[in-house]
């Protein structure tokens, strides 16, 4: 097995996409869009906590999403 490092400020401008963009992210996480920019630029430096926050985030909208998925096969007989 490989084990790789990550730029923790790549993955974390990686995770703002998944969310859907800055203004989306910033929704999620309760951060002001300009903060948002300023760790994915690297102005900032991006902490333990804030990806800590970021994870929590990402956990909500998987369960969103699978509660949408699940609607949707419920839609559709599946």
């Amino acid at each position: 097995m490989t084990t790789t490092t990550q730029d923790p400020r790549d993955h974390f401008a990686h995770c703002i996409q998944v969310f859907g963009g800055v203004t989306a992210a910033s929704r999620r996480l309760d951060i002001d869009e300009r903060a948002l920019r300023r760790f994915v630029n690297g102005e900032r430096p991006v902490s333990q906590n804030l990806l800590e926050d970021t994870a929590k985030a990402l956990r909500l909208l998987i369960a969103e999403a699978e509660a949408a998925e699940k609607g949707i096969a419920s839609i559709l007989g599946s």
